[in-house]
Formats: C-alpha cells, structure tokens, sequence
C-alpha cells in the first residue's frame, strides 16, 4: 500500500487511527498495540501476501536470537548465528541473480538466472533487527516482550523505506501511557508534515520521473543540455520522493505520538561531502557509523585505517542500496570523494562558502548518474554528454532560433531534440529547485520556526488545506512507487 493512494489516504489511516486509539481507550494498551501489529501486516501484504510469512518468521528468528543472546552465557555464538542468518536472508533475495550474472559474464557460462522478487523493505527490517541483536549482545537493549518487539519491527510508516529506528529510542515510546492518547498538537504536526511530504512527491518527484525515465533510456543519444538536465532532474527527483517519504512516515508516526528520527536535513545545502552524508538519509547513516565503521575501527587505528574503513563501509553502503554494479560504482565514488575531503580538510585551505557548495553539488549529481543508470555503459555515456562541449545543442525553432541564432557561430546547434521541447520548462524549474533547496530550511525546521507564530500557523493550516485537495485532484488513479521501495 502506498502513502500517495487514496486508499491509504482516505480508508486505512482513518479506519487504523480511530480504531487505535479508541481500542486504547475501551478495550487496553495491549489490545490497541494488537490492533496496530495487525494493521501493520496488512499494510505489508496489501503489496504481496506471499511476503507476510517471511517478514514473521524474520520477527521470530531475530526474537528468538535476542533471548538467546541476553539469557545464555554463549552470547558471542548466538549472535554469529542471528547475524548470518539475517545476511543469508538478504543475500539470496536481494544479491543471487547479481551473483550469479557476475558468474557468467567472468566465466562465459550461462546459468539461468532464478529471477528471485525482492521483498518489499527486507533492507530496512534486516538492517534494523541485525542493529538489535548487536544492541543486545552489548547489553543496551529494553526491556521489551514479543508483541512490542513485533511493532518496533512492522510499525507501517517506517516498514518499507525507513527511516531505520533503533530499538533504544523506539521501545520505550511503545509503552509509554501519552502514547495511546489523541494529543491533538502531535496529530496538527503529523498532518503538516505528511502533506508537505506528500507534496515533494506527487506535486515534484512524479512530474520529473518522465523526463529522468526518457533522458537515461536514450543515454548513447544525448546532447550536453540533455544530459544535464537529466542528471539534475534525477538529483531532485531522487531527493523529493524519498526526504517526501521519510516525511510522511514522520508526520504519520507523529499522529500516533511516536517521534521518528529525523532522515534528511537539507543535504544540499552542504558545503563538503563529509556535511553532505551527515544531512542525506541520516538514519542509515548512523546505523553504518554504529555497526560497521566503528566496529571496523573507525578513526583509531591511523589515517590509512581511517581511509580504509570509510571506503569500505560506502562500498557496503552502495552494495546495500542494489545489487549491480552501478550501485557499487556509486559507493566507491562517495568513498574516494570522502577520502579526498579528509584529505583536503588537512591542509586548513578556506574556500569561499559558494564554492564549496558547487564542487560538493557537482560532485553529489555525478555520483547519481551512476546511482540511476541501467548500467555502467550507460553512467558513463551520460558523463560523457555532460562533459561534451561539442555537441551543445538548442531547439530549432521559436525563441532559440529567433534571437540566439548568432551563437551558431560559436558551435551551438540548433536542431529538434530527441527527448522533448518540455525539457525547456524542466530546465527553468531546476533553476528554481537548485535556489530554493540551498536557500531554505527542511520542512521539520520550519514547522518549528512557525509555531511560536500562531497567525503564521493558521495561514499556513489554510495553504496546507489548498494543498493538500490540489494533491488529492494530481494524485490520479494511477499509483506512483516511491523510488526507495526497490532497495
């Protein structure tokens, strides 16, 4: 099911939201957690049923672990066992097919290719159960029983892409008594935030998917306008459907007085690649610092250990995100961008703010290139349209030929453009996309400058209102996947 469905929208958050806190109210807590559990599982199965089981025995076997792990004296082996079992689980859903096509291509074989169906945000519930066995074994796990365990696990604004929770500040806000009370201000919240979330991927994800899907299926047949406008519709396109996202799954965690972390702080706004992974999906982020960098060693062991767990934690990272290798190519490049920054960061050389921002852009709209292309050869054709200031080429016809027809002179062409004539119209919203993401806060901080201004928040509950039955009228009946649901 999705966020942007008026079947989410106008049936199962309205049935799911009553039906808590009135359970809540009337019948217990553990009745109303039950009721949310359920609710959960449904929300997972209404995209395939067939997934339901796997997802449970996940719950099970990662349950099971963590008991064994706190109440034996061989901690060490059960969680060896808990954690390959869960890199077992991703490995043959997520990394078979990719292995084996590696296989064939280096050894000129042809196995058949078993075409195993991802399950819907088996990263994200691997990722945040494997952090909880860790968590255990360390002895920084709470006290917690089965059935909270399972809604820490399935709580449906988180389940598909995150933000990835962690147990410590999760578990306690289940029990919590405020939790199963309406408290009107969170629920004002939850709602704002879930239309302006709501907002960035109907209203601007969505209208820049065509142009990003033609641009990167005709990458060997791109001019240098073309790709770079395909380049940077994807670099917003990207980032609007999933901080959209992690908004929503905010506001509606809101509405039921849970506080999700925070996933995405106006990345492009940073000055340096090291700022740049500190503001963009930061909860993963912070998984891969907590149990993979800093297990590895982090920063402890000298400059070239520092440089060598960096980099391979953003292979790891890039490895995590799709099984190809467009997607490693991509963590490399963080990596080594990262590495670079450490680098630079060491000869105490100031540059003017502006600069900063445009290298770590640049930078950041290179590395989606590869993030989004079918391929290799594809990434690398797009750069190279991107970097060919010989194939510059503008519309033939109107404006362009009437009154730019001298810069023919200078090698422009002017010829009819194998995309489309509305990459014009693309290319003015990207200009003001680019001013009003390095200029203006994340939704989160907004809303809270807003609130010590009570006519400021009641204008803005009116545009909020407008926006959202402009959403509902845009939505259509054709339902648009967030980008994040295929990792």
């Amino acid at each position: 099911m999705l966020f942007n469905s008026y079947a989410f929208i106008c049936v199962y958050l309205p049935i799911v939201f009553a039906g808590f806190f009135l359970t809540a109210r009337y019948v217990g807590h553990r009745a109303a957690t039950l009721l949310l559990v359920a609710a959960s599982f449904t929300f997972y199965g209404y995209w395939d049923i067939r997934y339901v089981p796997l997802l449970f025995t996940s719950i099970l076997f990662n349950y099971f672990m963590g008991k064994n792990i706190g109440e034996t004296s061989r901690k060490k082996l059960w969680l060896i066992i808990g954690l390959t079992g869960n890199i077992a689980l991703l490995g043959y859903f997520k990394y078979t097919d990719f292995f084996i096509a590696t296989i064939n291509d280096l050894s000129g074989n042809a196995f058949d290719l078993p075409n195993i169906i991802l399950p819907l945000g088996i990263s994200f519930f691997t990722f945040t159960q494997s952090a909880y066995l860790v968590d255990v074994y360390r002895n920084e796990a709470a006290k917690h029983d089965f059935l909270t365990y399972c809604e820490f696990v399935t709580i449906f604004p988180h389940l598909i892409a995150g933000p990835i929770i962690s147990h410590k500040e999760m578990l306690p806000q289940f029990t919590s008594e405020k939790t199963f009370h309406v408290n009107i201000e969170n629920v004002a919240l939850g709602l704002t935030l879930f239309v302006m979330g709501l907002a960035k991927k109907v209203l601007i994800a969505d209208n820049l998917a065509p142009i990003v899907n033609k641009v990167f299926s005709m990458a060997d047949n791109l001019t240098f306008f073309e790709a770079w406008i395909g380049a940077l519709s994807y670099t917003f396109q990207l980032y609007f459907d999933f901080s959209g996202y992690s908004e929503m799954a905010i506001g509606l965690g809101l509405m039921f007085n849970l506080k999700f972390p925070v996933n995405f702080n106006s990345p492009y706004q940073a000055q340096s690649m090291i700022d740049f992974w500190r503001r963009w999906h930061m909860t993963l982020g912070q998984w891969v610092k907590d149990y993979l960098y800093v297990p590895m060693g982090g920063n402890r062991d000298g400059e070239f250990m520092k440089m060598r767990n960096l980099f391979v934690s953003m292979l790891l990272i890039g490895l995590w995100h799709g099984a190809g290798w467009t997607f490693i190519l991509w963590g490399g490049l963080h990596g080594v961008f990262l590495m670079v920054n450490h680098c630079w960061r060491r000869l105490k050389i100031n540059l003017p703010g502006v600069v900063n921002w445009g290298l770590t852009f640049m930078c950041v709209v290179v590395c989606w290139v590869f993030f989004r292309a079918n391929s290799v050869g594809d990434a690398v054709a797009v750069l190279s349209a991107m970097v060919n200031v010989h194939n510059i080429a503008l519309p033939d016809g109107g404006f362009y030929a009437k009154y730019l027809s001298f810069l023919s002179q200078y090698g422009v062409q002017f010829i009819k453009w194998t995309v489309t004539s509305s990459l014009l119209n693309t290319g003015a919203l990207l200009v003001v996309l680019t001013v009003v993401l390095a200029c203006f806060p994340n939704p989160q901080l907004f809303i809270s400058r807003m609130q010590s201004h009570p006519r400021r928040m009641t204008v803005l509950a009116g545009v909020l209102g407008m926006l959202f039955a402009i959403i509902l009228h845009s939505m259509g009946y054709v339902e648009s996947e967030f980008l994040y649901f295929q990792f």
